[in-house]
C-alpha cells in the first residue's frame, strides 16, 4: 500500500511466512529503502544506484520496528518482513509517514497483530507545540518528538530537546497521544473495508504444565540466588548452571520431551519469579532499591595523544569516549533525502563482543550500534557551539569496554567527559540514565539505571538525557500493550533525580571545559574578507590557495560568505598562512602608510605595488621633499620606498605620496599637497606629441 501526506509518499509491503521457525524470539524485520530518485537525484556512488542504506534509512527502520513488534503475539515465530520505500520526497520528514504506512500495511493484511498503532511528530516553535512539522519549521523548533501508540497508551518515544523541562516534555507526550487518534481511526476504517481476515498464529509456548513443573522444581533456588548481591559473571553463571541442571532432571523424567521446551519454560519460570520478587519487595537481583544508582567512577585525560579522552564507569558498564577535532572540511557529507547536506558533529558508538564475555564475528556496525551512537549524539547535539565560535568538526567515539545495561547512557556520560577534557566549550554538561519499569498491571516499580536483565525481563526500557536545565533526548521502548503520559511523567521525575545524582559524578572529575587545547590539537582560526576578494586568494585554477598550503603547511578552508578558516599544526604556520590571506584581501586605506616596490616608472612618476595586486602612482612631485630632475633618481624598478596613501577614487585608483612620509604629514596636509595635475588641454597635447 502507499501512504501520502502533500507531495510525500512511501510504499509499504508486509508479508509473513508460513511455517514457524525453531527460535526463542520474533523474526521480523523492518527495511527502509530510501530511493533517490523520490528526491528527483541520482545516488553519488561510484555505481550510481543506491547501495547500503545511510543512516538515516537504518534509523527509520528502527523507528518503524520498535512499536510494531510488541503487539504481535507472544509466542509467535513466523517470518515477518516489512518493506517500505521512498516513493517521493518532500519538505515533510517521511519517518512518521514510514511507521503510519507500515501499521496499515500490517493492519490490513492476513497478519496476526493487535494493531493498529498511529505515529506523529511534535515540534515547538516559539513555546507553541507544532503537529508534524516541516524540515524548515523544525529548524526554528527547540523539541523534536517522535511518538507511536495504540488508542490506548504510548509504545514508542524518540526524541531530541534543547534542554525542554520535563513537565513541558509531559504535555508534548500527551498532546501526542492524543493526536494519533484520528489516524488510528481512519486505519481501522481500512481494515473494515479492504482487510483480510487474520491467519491463525502458530504459537510456540511451553505447555503450562511443563512451565509449572519447572517453575516447582527452580523455584527455592533461584529465591535464594536472586536475595544475594551477584556481579553479572556469577549471576549468569548460577542461573546457566541451573537451567542445565533443570534440563537434565527434566528429560530424566520424560526423554520425549523436546530440549526447547525445556528452555522456553525455563525462561518464563525465571521471569516470573524474578518480577515477583521485585514486585513484592522493592529489592532488585543487585540488592538495590528502585531508586538507587549504581556506583560511579570517571577519569578524563586516559590518552596521551587523542585530542580529549574520558572513561565511565557506572557499576560493571564502562564506556571510554574519545574526542577528536578536525577542519571544517573534515564535516561528513550527507547524500540522502533530508536537507541536511554536511554534519560537523558526530558521535560513533562501538558495542565489540568482549563488552558481554563473548565471541564474535566482526561484520561492521550494528544498526543497534547506528540507533545508540545516533542517540547519544542528539543528546550532546543542542550543547555543541556554532562554527562561528569554535570553527572545527567534532567527531566523539565511544568504545564500550563492558556492558551490564545502559551501555548508551555511559556512552552519553563520557563523551561529555571527553569534550570537556579536549576544551570544547560546549554550553553545557549532559548526563543520562536508562529508566526500568516492572508492573503486573496493578502493582510497579520504576526503577532507575537498569541493569541487562532488568532490560531482558522488564517492561519499559526509558533512555533520558540532560542537563540541569532539562532534557536533551529521549528514547522509550515499551514491551507491554504501552504506557500511561502518568507513569511516564513519574519516570521522568524519578530520571531527573537520577541524572542530577550523576552528573555530581562527572563534574567531580572536571567542572568545567579545559580553557586551552591540547598542544598536539590543529589550531583554527577565522578570517573574514568581502567576498568578491575570495577569487584573490583561491588564484586561477586554485594556485594560489595551493602555494599558500604548500608553502606554509596550513589547511585553508573558504565559506561562500568570505569566511576563511585557517589550520595549522603550529602557531608560526597560522600566522604566516593567516598573513597571506589577509595580504591578498587587504584593500588600500587612505592615511595608511606601506613599504612597496616600484614595479614601474613614466616621466610624471613611479607606480608602486603596496599590496598583491594593487599598485598606487606616486606622482613626481611627491618622491622627494625638494625639486628632483627626474623619477629615477629617485624611484628605481625594483626599489622599496615607503609611502602613504592620500587618495582612493571611485574606480579603485590610488594615489600615493612619499613626501608625506618624510615630511610626517597627516593625511589632511598630504592630501592638500598632492592634488592630481591634470594641467589644461594645450598643455597635455605638448606633454603628448613629446612622448
Amino acid at each position: 500500500m502507499a501512504l501520502q501526506l502533500e507531495e510525500a509518499m512511501v510504499f509499504t509491503a508486509a508479508t509473513m511466512s508460513q511455517r514457524a521457525r525453531d527460535v526463542n524470539f520474533l523474526p521480523m524485520s523492518v527495511n527502509f529503502e530510501e530511493r533517490m530518485y523520490a528526491g528527483g537525484k541520482i545516488p553519488g556512488s561510484f555505481f550510481r544506484r543506491e547501495g547500503r542504506p545511510h543512516e538515516e534509512a537504518i534509523l527509520t527502520s528502527r523507528l518503524t520496528d520498535r512499536p510494531l513488534r510488541p503487539l504481535f503475539p507472544e509466542g509467535m515465530r513466523n517470518d515477518i518482513q516489512v518493506i517500505i520505500y521512498s516513493l517521493s520526497a518532500d519538505d515533510n520528514p517521511l519517518d512518521i509517514l514510514a511507521v503510519n504506512a507500515a501499521s496499515a500495511a500490517v493492519s490490513i493484511s492476513n497478519i496476526p497483530w493487535d494493531g493498529p498503532v498511529g505515529a506523529v511528530r511534535i515540534g515547538r516553535i516559539n513555546d507553541e507545540f507544532v503537529i508534524n512539522p516541516t524540515y524548515e519549521e523544525m529548524d526554528e523548533s527547540d523539541l523534536d518528538l517522535r511518538l507511536a501508540g495504540t488508542k490506548e497508551a504510548i509504545l514508542m518515544v524518540e526524541c531530541g530537546a534543547d534542554e525542554v523541562p520535563e513537565d513541558v516534555m509531559v504535555k508534548a507526550l500527551e498532546l501526542g497521544h492524543k493526536s494519533i487518534q484520528p489516524i488510528i481511526e481512519t486505519i481501522e476504517k481500512m481494515v473494515a473495508e479492504v482487510g483480510k481476515e487474520k491467519d491463525e498464529p502458530i504459537i510456540q509456548k511451553a505447555d503450562e504444565e511443563l512451565e509449572k513443573k519447572v517453575c516447582d522444581y527452580i523455584g527455592e533456588e533461584l529465591k535464594e540466588l536472586v536475595s544475594k548481591p551477584l556481579d553479572k559473571d556469577t549471576f549468569y553463571s548460577s542461573i546457566d548452571e541451573l537451567k542445565e541442571k533443570t534440563i537434565e532432571a527434566m528429560l530424566a523424567e520424560d526423554e520425549e520431551l523436546p530440549e526447547i521446551e525445556i528452555k522456553e519454560a525455563f525462561g518464563t519460570a525465571e521471569k516470573h519469579i524474578i518480577r515477583e520478587r521485585m514486585l513484592e519487595t522493592g529489592t532488585r537481583i543487585d540488592g538495590r532499591k528502585p531508586k538507587d544508582v549504581r556506583p560511579i567512577w570517571c577519569e578524563v585525560d586516559v590518552s596521551p595523544r587523542a585530542h580529549g579522552s574520558a572513561i565511565f564507569t557506572r557499576g560493571e558498564t564502562q564506556a571510554m569516549s574519545i574526542a577528536t577535532l578536525g577542519t571544517l572540511r573534515d564535516a561528513q557529507a550527507l547524500d540522502n533525502l533530508t536537507p541536511e547536506k554536511e554534519r560537523r558533529y558526530m558521535h560513533h558508538y562501538n558495542f565489540p563482543p568482549f563488552c558481554t564475555g563473548e565471541t564474535k564475528m566482526l561484520r561492521g556496525t550494528s544498526r543497534r550500534e547506528t540507533g545508540h551512537g545516533a542517540l547519544a549524539e542528539r543528546a550532546l547535539r543542542p550543547l555543541i557551539p556554532s562554527k562561528e565560535e569554535f570553527p572545527y568538526t567534532i567527531r566523539v567515539v565511544s568504545e564500550i569496554m563492558a556492558s551490564n545495561g545502559s551501555s548508551s547512557m555511559a556512552s552519553v556520560c563520557g563523551s561529555t567527559l571527553s569534550l570537556m577534557d579536549t576544551g570544547v566549550p560546549i554550553k553545557a554538561p549532559v548526563s543520562g540514565v536508562a529508566m526500568g519499569l516492572v508492573t503486573d498491571g496493578e502493582r510497579y516499580h520504576i526503577l532507575s539505571d537498569i541493569l541487562g536483565t532488568e532490560d531482558h525481563l522488564g517492561d519499559m526500557d526509558f533512555k533520558v538525557t540532560g542537563t540541569t536545565k532539562g532534557i536533551t533526548a529521549l528514547q522509550m521502548d515499551i514491551k507491554i500493550g504501552g504506557l500511561s503520559t502518568e507513569l511516564m511523567a513519574e519516570a521522568l521525575q524519578q530520571s531527573h533525580e537520577a541524572r542530577i545524582h550523576i552528573m555530581d559524578k562527572m563534574l567531580a572529575t572536571i567542572k568545567t571545559p579545559r580553557p586551552e587545547l591540547k598542544s598536539h590539537v590543529p589550531r583554527v582560526t577565522t578570517v573574514n574578507i568581502p567576498v568578491e576578494k575570495i577569487g584573490a586568494i583561491i588564484g586561477p585554477g586554485g594556485k594560489t590557495i595551493r602555494e599558500i598550503q604548500d608553502e606554509t603547511g596550513a589547511r585553508i578552508d573558504i565559506e561562500d560568505d568570505g569566511t576563511v578558516f585557517i589550520a595549522a599544526a603550529d602557531g608560526e604556520s597560522e600566522a604566516a598562512a593567516r598573513q597571506r590571506v589577509e595580504a591578498l584581501t587587504e584593500s588600500a586605506v587612505p592615511g595608511r602608510i606601506y613599504t612597496g616596490r616600484v614595479v614601474r616608472t613614466v616621466d610624471f612618476g613611479a607606480f608602486v605595488e603596496i599590496l598583491p595586486n594593487i599598485d598606487g602612482l606616486v606622482h613626481i612631485s611627491q618622491l622627494d621633499t625638494q625639486h628632483i630632475k627626474g623619477v629615477e633618481s629617485v624611484a628605481q624598478v625594483g626599489d622599496e620606498i615607503t609611502v602613504m596613501v592620500t587618495n582612493v577614487d571611485p574606480d579603485g585608483k590610488v594615489r600615493l605620496s612619499r613626501k608625506a612620509v618624510l615630511k610626517g604629514w597627516s593625511l589632511e596636509e598630504a592630501q592638500a599637497d598632492d592634488k592630481p595635475r591634470g594641467g589644461n588641454k594645450r598643455s597635455r597635447g605638448r606633454n603628448k606629441r613629446r612622448r
